[in-house]
């Protein structure tokens, strides 16, 4: 009996002590896509499929006695296979608005990427798996999991200004034959001002990381990418531009470590007129690609150009039109994975 009594204060005790502790505030998000799309290769045959995609975003933050809001996120996709995005920082914002993230907590030259406008829809063409040209400006802003990324505050020492630096390194694991990521840093600004009625926003960052494997060591991971927005009114137009070196672990066609030198130019324009947003988007990227420690010596490139028209319906529910081709070219020569698309759809979103 006493045994018994013993457990059962133990377990009153034990909930006592859990039902002190307040949950943290959480909010949701999340939408989800239905359409078709319909893929006319260079060669093969045309193809029309489903295009079923859902997404679910919870938010946790709260905030101690001192006034530092301790935060992070995680986020469910289906797209066919259901997983979860678990690489989320636990994010410290201070009184003074400055942050800091710890673990998983990215490059900072990836952070200040400028968002250059893109067409809507989940059209596209897929390349082939030997084309290695990088396709974001960011492509060289690597990062481990065991990495931090510190934040200043709004309007750090000129008005507008934001700034931000990170490093990683890596879990001190041995070296195996696929080609990985030990260590990073990164560091990147946001400078946002208005010129008339015209709101200007100019970012980039600086990227640099070290490579290893056991068999020939290749180029490092690192490069630089630079973008500017301008908003008038409706109207939103962005160019970006990113320029350095990457990898490629154990290629599934050549199964061996790849280095690439590569760059990529993005640009866009969107105009939103009363319930339709109309937008177009360009991208072209190149690259040179080799084993380790031999420098490439023809491009690989993929030069793509979309186009959509978006129509709010009701709130949070809206309708997509959208085009994209692609044209590829790999080690010099003109691939057959290109073609165009279309994709017709909805969209809904909490």
């Amino acid at each position: 009996m006493k045994k018994e009594l013993l457990m059962a204060s133990a377990l009153v005790s034990t909930l006592g002590a859990a039902s002190v502790a307040q949950a943290v505030t959480a909010t949701m998000a999340g939408s989800m896509k239905v359409g078709v799309e319909f893929e006319s290769p260079d060669s093969g045959v045309d193809t029309n499929n489903v295009k079923d995609q859902s997404n679910f975003n919870i938010s946790l933050s709260e905030t101690t006695d001192a006034g530092t809001t301790i935060s992070t996120s995680f986020e469910i996709v289906d797209e066919g296979t259901v997983s979860a995005d678990d690489d989320n920082a636990i994010k410290l914002t201070f009184t003074d608005g400055s942050a800091l993230e710890l673990l998983n907590a990215g490059n900072a030259a990836g952070t200040h990427v400028v968002a250059v406008p893109g067409a809507g829809g989940e059209q596209g063409i897929g390349g082939t798996s030997i084309n290695n040209a990088p396709g974001d400006v960011d492509f060289g802003a690597g990062s481990t999991a065991l990495g931090v990324e510190w934040h200043s505050a709004a309007d750090f020492l000129a008005d507008g200004l934001k700034l931000s630096a990170s490093y990683s390194t890596d879990n001190g694991a041995a070296k195996t034959a696929t080609a990985r990521l030990e260590n990073s840093w990164g560091v990147g600004a946001t400078y946002v001002t208005t010129a008339g009625d015209t709101t200007l926003t100019i970012g980039g960052g600086v990227a640099e990381g070290e490579v290893a494997n056991t068999g020939t060591q290749g180029s490092d991971k690192g490069g630089f990418n630079i973008g500017v927005s301008a908003v008038t009114g409706d109207l939103t137009v962005g160019v970006g531009f990113g320029d350095g070196d990457t990898f490629v672990a154990n290629d599934s066609t050549a199964s061996t470590n790849r280095q690439v030198d590569g760059s990529v130019l993005k640009a866009g324009i969107k105009y939103v007129t009363g319930d339709i947003t109309l937008a177009l988007g360009m991208s072209a990227g190149e690259g040179k690609d080799g084993n380790f420690g031999t420098a490439g010596t023809t491009d690989d490139s993929t030069d793509s150009t979309s186009a959509s028209v978006t129509y709010a319906v009701a709130s949070g529910v809206s309708a997509v039109l959208g085009y994209t081709t692609v044209d590829e070219n790999d080690e010099g020569s003109s691939a057959t994975t290109g073609g165009s698309a279309w994709y017709v759809g909805a969209t809904m979103s909490f």
